[in-house]
């Protein structure tokens, strides 16, 4: 027999080790767990990166400076010139609207319209930011903009 003849029914996957099944499958007694002690017990297990008493890692070495990513607002943008190719005059241009025609990921993000390109077309555009170049343009062409209140900005203007 060769290797390369060797049937799936031969097989070359292990079988499934079965613990505590007596001393004859080589698992009984302590399956595989050694004695006694924490690694032993059910359910046991350290956090990531734990070192016994020693001082963890990322506790030793210094932390510096800070980071704004966290807080960073993301838009997914949308120029001019592509409501130009995309939509019929006289259309109203929504988050929705767009997320169909695939020109942003999702409607559920914050969506912005920037001012790279030429528009001819009449369309009412709603979106949460406009560049100023982007509202210009859309205005010369006879179109109206729209721009969306997020929640955020509400509570602040009220409060």
């Amino acid at each position: 027999m060769q290797l390369a003849q060797i049937t799936k029914l031969a097989g070359p996957d292990k079988g499934v080790k079965r613990l505590g099944r007596g001393r004859g499958s080589g698992h009984g007694k302590t399956s595989t767990r050694g004695t006694k002690g924490m690694g032993a017990r059910a359910g046991s297990g350290c956090r990531l990166l734990r070192e016994g008493g020693q001082m963890p890692l990322f506790r030793r070495i210094p932390k510096r400076g800070f980071s704004n990513a966290r807080f960073e607002t993301v838009y997914q943008v949308v120029n001019v010139a592509v409501l130009e190719a995309s939509f019929e005059a006289g259309s109203l241009v929504t988050k929705n609207v767009l997320a169909d025609a695939g020109l942003i990921g999702t409607h559920r993000g914050l969506v912005k319209i920037l001012g790279d390109g030429e528009l001819t077309k009449k369309l009412t555009v709603e979106a949460d930011k406009f560049s100023k170049s982007a509202r210009d343009k859309i205005t010369a062409a006879g179109g109206t903009t729209k721009e969306l209140i997020r929640p955020a900005a509400a509570d602040a203007a009220q409060g």
